[in-house]
């Protein structure tokens, strides 16, 4: 058999240590291609296998976004409505007079917060990459004190939503409501929010509105112990040595306190296949239609401004925003083009749709620098050969 392009490329990282094991998936059509690559761990012997269960982090914000137009279309909710009807922990919450002021000195916001916002990221509070990530600003310790974890998906914070919202009341905004792109804490509210406006947890919402109609059986925020123990090791590569350093990563095995819509689910390349398939077919599984076209169409389209994307950084990179995914702008061959959508996870989970082409694109590893370090943009220039 012929050695694929993607299977070069990704093979060749993993013999040169970059990687333990991947496994990626790029589908055209019907034509679907798994390749599987090395192992679960450094110096290990259990296989990558194509049912291998990853921590997708923030491939949970798309999945997260999707449910939330489902409650919307069956109208439990409403994108112009006002958090703070379903939060009320929110009301009335100021906005700091400056970012890297004390928290004692806001103005009043604008205007509500709403459940848009929370979707477009542009709700007011979020992670800040100036001067540098998380700055030691007032705001970004006091969240910190109140071990809110905002920003990594580990290690997990021990409120549970009730509580956990309540304390993130207590905090101003960074800025106005709409005025800029601000990162993963909008993923975080909505969360709580929707299992609110459903009356039922998070985990629960997601399976039966999504994974249990799309067949994703392994999908969710946590594992039987068994299967947890599987996981394969999560690493980072030291800047000094080069090597990559085994991370600690725990908890997997029971549900969380706190199920994270921000970056709290684990999945298989198949599984999210199912999903991304769903969306490139404009909101049909099967047969069977699980959002409007309409829906999709606001997920998958740029909602900010230039500025806004401009002020989005190195977490951006120039790209624009959807509804918890991000959206190709400006074509960057032959890896990008306008049209793309998707979106990466921290553990080393990368996928994108290019409608013009029916085509599916997903990696899964367990090193976060696959997304930093060159790999993913050869995994996306492999998957159009």
């Amino acid at each position: 058999m012929q050695t694929s392009s993607m299977q070069q490329a990704m093979a060749a990282r993993v013999e040169r240590g970059e990687l333990p094991g991947i496994v990626t998936l790029v589908a055209r059509g019907d034509d679907v291609r798994v390749e599987v690559i090395g192992t679960t761990a450094v110096g290990g012997a259990v296989p990558m296998r194509r049912d291998t269960v990853f921590r997708i982090a923030s491939l949970t914000k798309p999945m997260l976004a999707a449910v939330t137009m489902i409650l919307v279309e069956d109208d439990v909710i409403d994108l112009e409505e006002p958090v703070h009807r379903l939060l009320p922990e929110l009301a009335g919450q100021r906005v700091l007079a400056r970012v890297d002021g004390p928290l004692d000195e806001t103005v009043p916001a604008r205007r509500p917060v709403t459940v848009e916002d929370l979707l477009t990221f542009r709700n007011g509070f979020g992670a800040l990459t100036e001067p540098t990530f998380d700055p030691p600003f007032p705001i970004v310790r006091a969240a910190e004190e109140l071990r809110l974890v905002l920003g990594a998906p580990e290690p997990r914070t021990p409120h549970d939503p009730q509580e956990w919202i309540r304390r993130f009341g207590t905090l101003p905004l960074m800025y106005q409501p709409g005025e800029r792109w601000l990162y993963n804490v909008g993923s975080l509210v909505l969360g709580v929010l929707l299992a609110r406006a459903a009356r039922q947890p998070l985990g629960d919402l997601l399976r039966e509105r999504l994974f249990e109609p799309l067949g994703m059986s392994e999908t969710g925020f946590w594992l039987p112990p068994e299967r947890a123990a599987q996981l394969p090791t999560p690493y980072l590569i030291d800047a000094a040595t080069g090597k990559l350093t085994e991370q600690t990563s725990e908890g997997w095995g029971v549900p969380p306190v706190f199920p994270s819509g921000a970056g709290g689910l684990v999945s298989t390349v198949d599984d999210f296949h199912v999903f991304a398939r769903m969306l490139l077919k404009r909101g049909v599984h099967g047969g069977t239609r699980l959002l409007s076209e309409q829906s999709v169409q606001l997920m998958t389209t740029n909602r900010l401004t230039p500025e806004q994307v401009a002020g989005g950084g190195a977490i951006l990179s120039g790209s624009g925003w959807g509804f918890g995914m991000g959206v190709a702008l400006t074509p960057e061959p032959p890896a990008t083009r306008p049209g793309q959508y998707g979106w990466s996870g921290g553990f080393g989970t990368t996928w994108f749709n290019d409608p013009h082409e029916d085509l599916i694109a997903i990696a899964m590893t367990q090193v976060g620098d696959f997304l930093w370090n060159g790999a993913r943009a050869e995994f996306q220039r492999a998957a159009y050969s």
